[in-house]
């Protein structure tokens, strides 16, 4: 059970992304090959998750993905725009597409009290969450508060991992942060890199690692604290706020402890681990003989 997590006051400012924009004729075309989103399914309006994979189908760069007049746009962290902007070119060849960037784009987010009329592809609805959380991200506006707090609370109640505090690029699959469960990866539109690996976890239920939430029975230790249950590590602490947080974590390991009645801790604090609300997944019947 997550805590509820009130309305803002006021839109929240974020900090640290970046823009990366992808326009002209081919643009859908080529992108719909290589990144997990089904841009198919991507109205106008909305905003979702998704991720370019190495072939070997771990993420390589996650992102929010939403649509502009003439292409579509890449909301993701300051620090790997450019990678990412890099590798697209690569995979580009003949498209006709432009790529550019834009780094520190003015952004907010806001939900629930607050709605918005949106006339322009400035404002769009974030489909990580449920709908009637009305969580809407502005870009081209930058006037709330600069405290992100409400934000990671937000996130943490509705298990939305991101890149960075709860999981590290380049060693994740998208099961384990759950991209699966919030739109981000498609299992029906076709190839993309790293489609093979990743169909075949989905079609086996192979995925072991998944975001979970994390409630202390005091305030979490810092992100990174490794999650232990009779001093073997079966997890790692994500974002934090207070006593609640983020943890990618070994669901058959998780299920062994707890049903053996051995203490999940976070440094010293001990935490219960839950699935995020709506999620699909659930512990596994029986430990990993292999756990």
């Amino acid at each position: 059970m997550t805590a509820p997590v009130s309305s803002t006051a006021q839109p929240v400012n974020l900090s640290g992304r970046a823009l990366v924009r992808v326009t002209g004729e081919d643009a859908e075309k080529f992108l719909q090959a290589i990144i997990t989103t089904d841009l198919d399914d991507l109205k106008h309006g909305e905003l979702k998750p998704g991720a370019l994979l190495t072939p070997q189908g771990k993420i390589l760069f996650d992102f929010l993905v939403s649509r502009m007049e003439g292409g579509l746009r890449f909301d993701l962290p300051a620090a790997h725009a450019a990678d990412f902007a890099k590798r697209l070119m690569l995979y580009r060849l003949r498209s006709k597409a432009e790529i550019s960037q834009e780094n520190e784009s003015p952004l907010s987010v806001f939900w629930q009290k607050h709605s918005v009329s949106s006339q322009n592809d400035s404002v769009v609805r974030d489909c990580r969450f449920p709908a009637e959380m009305n969580v809407m991200r502005h870009y081209r506006e930058s006037t709330g508060t600069t405290s992100e707090a409400a934000w990671t609370a937000l996130r943490i109640a509705h298990g939305v991992a991101e890149a960075g505090d709860d999981f590290p690029l380049g060693d994740a699959f998208p099961h384990d942060v759950n991209l699966d469960q919030t739109g981000g990866v498609s299992f029906r539109k076709g190839c993309f890199i790293g489609q093979e690996v990743v169909s075949r976890m989905q079609h086996r239920g192979t995925a072991r690692r998944r975001v979970l939430i994390a409630t202390g029975e005091a305030d979490l230790p810092a992100s990174g604290t490794p999650l232990t249950a009779g001093g073997r590590e079966i997890g790692t602490l994500g974002s934090v706020s207070g006593n609640m947080g983020l943890a990618l974590a070994r669901i058959d390991r998780v299920k062994e402890a707890m049903d053996a009645g051995t203490p999940i801790l976070a440094g010293d604090v001990a935490v219960t681990l839950a699935i995020p609300p709506g999620a699909l997944f659930g512990f596994p019947e029986q430990a990993s003989e292999n756990a």
